[in-house]
């Protein structure tokens, strides 16, 4: 990181205080600065906290998906030694708020009546004074149900289809003359694209710790969000939020799941105060499936029309999703395919489809990385029908500007990143006949994507603490959920105090500390590095007014736009005394200041906002420029022609994402999505029973991901980018990036080795037996 020089001009926005010189795109990679802690064991999850006079809970779930509960025994349950009690509707209705959508992750309240709404819904807790006890006691309850047919989703007989602009305001994305661009297109394209239900499967799972002291309460839960959470809790235990504290120090894999609140959290904790004792819950692996969030499945049409020099003069990107009958959550991608290319006209739809499921939920690029599929299958389908290469048809269809408002980008690299990413990936190699390459037995297929994510930001705080000692403490409610937090906000620290990584320490996680947004949507780095930025630009300005007032020392009565710190020294353009003697000069042993960052375009009330339990964001297409990060990816497939094995022996991805805090956990993310992306285009679903509502594989032996054998080689390209149009710090946020267009990749990569198309995922060996319709027949006019 690029330390400050005492030869930079001031700043007024720092205080009159000088800046450091532009950064580097590229950082200095650091260790992660929770490593030692992680790898040796002395992290604590949540579930791991040690509480006295702990007692256990076990969630019992419903094993239909819609009917009524009509009684619950629990007269075995009980009887058995070491049951404190068994809690249902009758102990909860009426003593609760029910959940607020949004911050919660559904408006369903597990037992505030006896409807049941979907399968695995939560309909009693067991409490006993170990977890084999409850889980002895859960099996002894039982449940009499009044049943229901239950919808599952698409197809489904009671279904119902609404549009998204209806049941949830969503405006419908729309360009120009559509049917005037397909009424004079030199060639039309349309196909059909469907994407799975997708569970998160994080190593820990997911779980709530609950305290009482007195009326003050204190959940240990895996958060993404616990400031926000604290006002969720509060508000449905109906008790003040400053009587409530969530912590979370570390989160054993989140991406989206550990976003929103589920009903888990609230019922325990309503539970703990109940029984008057703490009180643990561990969710199974199997209730993690149905009392969770998790990616609902998309049915999408794309239509394209291009003129005769191969440009994009008409796109229609229509969607369907399913959602629960309660709640209108909506993933909406085609908002975020149709700004990606330079299109002369735009229309898009989305609906929404109620069926008798749990409401879905975030799940790392909810929009992009379901949706990409589609358009990336889809371009590459144009290219071929034009003889075009694919990376010559998105270069002719490149823009600099957002086509739906017409607003600049801030930097586009995306064709930088093609052109890096193909020379390294050996693009010029390929045949680029279908069936062409083959090595043995192995059919030999390559194909590429784009990338793209918008450059989100929020309002955050944090609190910065120096020490006369050289030690800088750190402070906020933001989260480390595997991707490195703690190290990049400490870096920014000590590049902005002049001081070595390892003399910072820093507290996240705990809804005590200033608060932070909603660790999601790719926001945190830049959000909570800005706030530290403008903490410390406040303790170097009051230290540096306190050190050149009158009698002070060596400075005073300089001027403090003057002073420097760096190395754990004060210096000017000439005295120089350690920080040491300089604060006990100035009669001082610590400064510490409250940063607010606010980003440029946002309502002044944003931080009031954000200590209200809110995540105030702005997108990365509003305001006066549209900012994504960008990228290309590329993958090369083999599929066994005896056996339809299918092997992915190397991956390569270009990523610009602006500032780069820490290329290591960069590379860590970028590669870790692009893997996901290789299980969601491969292996991952969540398999229904259709006649039931029900999942069928809700564990780790059947719902299938890859382990080291199925990865080769992945190679990420960080691709240097100064754009500090929506923060000072340039930071655009990759955590998200890495698996958007890998499935596209590796589909457009499928036809290319087989020349047959795959247009649903996941793409399994024994979908390759069949051959995929052809586009429409207009796709040949």
């Amino acid at each position: 990181m690029s330390p400050r020089d005492p030869t930079d001009t001031p700043d007024p926005a720092a205080g009159g205080q000088p800046r450091p010189a532009a950064p580097r795109s590229i950082g200095t990679p650091a260790p992660r600065v929770d490593g030692r802690a992680k790898v040796t064991g002395s992290a604590t999850y949540p579930a791991d906290t040690p509480i006295a006079g702990l007692a256990h809970a076990v969630l019992v779930t419903a094993d239909i998906a819609r009917g009524r509960l009509l009684r619950l025994d629990t007269t075995a349950a009980t009887a058995l030694d070491g049951v404190i009690g068994v809690l249902n509707h009758e102990d909860v209705a009426g003593r609760m708020e029910t959940p607020r959508f949004g911050v919660a992750a559904s408006s369903m309240a597990p037992l505030h009546d006896r409807m049941i709404r979907h399968d695995g819904q939560i309909i009693a807790v067991v409490v006993a004074e170990t977890p084999e006890i409850a889980d002895e006691a859960a099996a002894l309850l039982r449940p009499d149900y009044e049943t229901e047919e239950p919808s599952t989703g698409f197809d489904s007989p009671g279904a119902e289809t609404v549009a998204a602009k209806d049941a949830a305001g969503r405006r419908d994305p729309a360009m120009g003359d559509v049917d005037a661009a397909f009424a004079t297109a030199a060639r039309v394209l349309e196909a059909d694209y469907e994407t799975p239900t997708q569970h998160h499967n994080a190593i820990e799972l997911f779980s709530t710790t609950a305290v009482w002291d007195g009326d003050h309460l204190t959940v240990h839960d895996p958060s993404q969000n616990v400031n926000g959470w604290r006002h969720e809790l509060a508000r449905q235990l109906r008790i003040d939020p400053g009587r409530v504290r969530v912590v979370s120090a570390y989160v054993g894999g989140a991406f989206g799941g550990k976003g929103p609140m589920t009903g888990r959290t609230a019922l325990i904790a309503f539970a703990a105060r109940h029984v008057g004792r703490p009180l643990r819950c561990v969710a199974t692996r199997a209730q993690g499936f149905t009392t969770t969030t998790y990616r609902a499945e998309t049915r999408q049409t794309i239509r394209m029309a291009v003129d005769g020099d191969a440009r994009i003069t008409g796109f229609v990107h229509n969607g369907a999703e399913v959602t629960s009958r309660a709640d209108p959550y909506l993933v909406g991608g085609n908002s975020v395919t149709s700004r990606l290319y330079g299109y002369g006209s735009v229309a898009t739809r989305l609906d929404l489809v109620r069926a008798d499921r749990a409401t879905p939920g975030y799940m790392r690029s909810p929009p992009e990385t379901p949706y990409l599929f589609a358009l990336e299958s889809a371009m590459d389908e144009m290219a071929e029908a034009l003889s075009m290469d694919p990376i010559d048809f998105r270069r002719r269809n490149d823009t600099l500007i957002d086509p739906l408002t017409n607003r600049a980008y801030s930097s586009r690299m995306l064709m930088p990143c093609y052109d890096a990413a193909s020379l390294a990936f050996g693009w010029a190699d390929r045949d680029p006949r279908p069936g062409s390459m083959q090595d043995g037995d192995w059919l030999v297929g390559m194909g590429c994507a784009s990338a793209v994510y918008p450059a989100n930001i929020a309002a955050a705080t944090a609190r910065v603490r120096l020490l006369s000692s050289g030690a800088v403490l750190v402070d906020t409610a933001s989260h480390e959920i595997g991707t490195g937090l703690r190290t990049v906000a400490s870096q920014m620290a000590a590049e902005c105090l002049g001081a070595p990584l390892d003399a910072v320490t820093i507290q996240v996680g705990d809804s005590d500390l200033p608060p932070a947004p909603v660790s999601g949507g790719s926001n945190s780095t830049a959000s909570v590095c800005s706030a530290i930025s403008k903490a410390c630009d406040a303790v170097r300005a009051d230290l540096f007014a306190r050190l050149t007032a009158p009698g002070a020392g060596p400075f005073a009565g300089m001027d403090a736009t003057s002073l420097d710190l760096k190395d754990g020294r004060v210096t000017a353009h000439g005295p120089s005394m350690s920080l040491h003697d300089a604060m006990a000069a100035a009669g001082i042993a610590a400064i510490d200041h409250l940063g607010e960052f606010v980003p440029d375009g946002m309502k002044p009330d944003a931080v009031d906002k954000l200590r209200h339990g809110g995540t105030p964001m702005r997108g990365g297409g509003s305001g006066d420029l549209a900012r994504h990060a960008m990228g290309a990816v590329f993958a090369e497939i083999r599929i066994h022609r005896r056996t339809l094995d299918i092997r992915v022996p190397r991956m390569v991805g270009a990523f610009a994402a602006g500032r780069i805090m820490n290329p290591l956990s960069a590379r860590s993310q970028l590669s870790g999505g692009m893997i996901w992306g290789l299980s969601a285009a491969l292996m991952e679903e969540t398999v229904l029973d259709h006649r039931a509502a029900r999942v069928v594989n809700h564990d780790l032996e059947n719902y299938l991901m890859p382990v080291n054998a199925d990865i080769g080689a992945v190679d990420v390209i960080l691709m240097p980018e100064h754009d500090t149009a929506g923060n000072p710090s340039g930071i655009k946020g990759l955590g998200e990036l890495g698996n958007v267009g890998m499935t596209a990749a590796i589909a457009n990569a499928v036809h290319h080795a087989t020349g047959r198309r795959q247009r649903r995922l996941p793409i399994r060996p024994d979908r390759l037996f069949v051959a995929t319709a052809p586009a429409r027949p207009d796709a040949t006019t």
